[in-house]
């Protein structure tokens, strides 16, 4: 396992994350639907558990979670979640809904970037398998609801 490669990786894995969560706490306090409000809260919840499993697997494998936030890739994620504040102001749920989908659509690649870590662990792999499928099914229903909100 090439171990700074997977930490990277991992820690990008962890921003997208922290900012998907921040991004649906963001966009659950603007929404005035409680369906909305319920699913965006859901969203920023299983967030912050999966950025607690990814760290407690970096942890075990003694590689460290990062916790200053400078990359190119941050502040491409960033300012989707600017992009959906901007959206929230006007309350208006399908923007608010196009802007949480290309949140999802940045941590659907980041998840797929690090499913092509060679080498992980079993444990890490099937954890990122598991939380990809979270991500997806998020960003699935996402859409259909932006869809549906026109």
């Amino acid at each position: 396992m090439e171990a700074k490669a997977t930490q990277t990786a991992l820690n990008s894995l962890i921003t997208v994350l922290k900012d998907g969560q921040k991004g649906y706490a963001d966009a659950m306090t603007d929404v005035k639907d409680q369906h909305l409000k319920d699913l965006f809260k859901k969203y920023s919840a299983q967030r912050a558990s999966y950025v607690t499993e990814i760290e407690d697997q970096m942890f075990k494998l003694d590689l460290h979670p990062d916790t200053n936030e400078g990359s190119s890739v941050i502040g491409t994620i960033h300012h989707v979640w600017i992009d959906l504040k901007a959206a929230v102001t006007g309350h208006d749920s399908h923007a608010i809904l196009a802007e949480c989908e290309r949140g999802e659509d940045v941590a659907k690649k980041a998840y797929e970037e690090a499913s092509k870590i060679q080498d992980l662990p079993s444990d890490l792999k099937s954890i990122i398998e598991k939380q990809s499928q979270g991500v997806l099914a998020a960003h699935n229903e996402i859409r259909g609801l932006r869809d549906s909100a026109k």
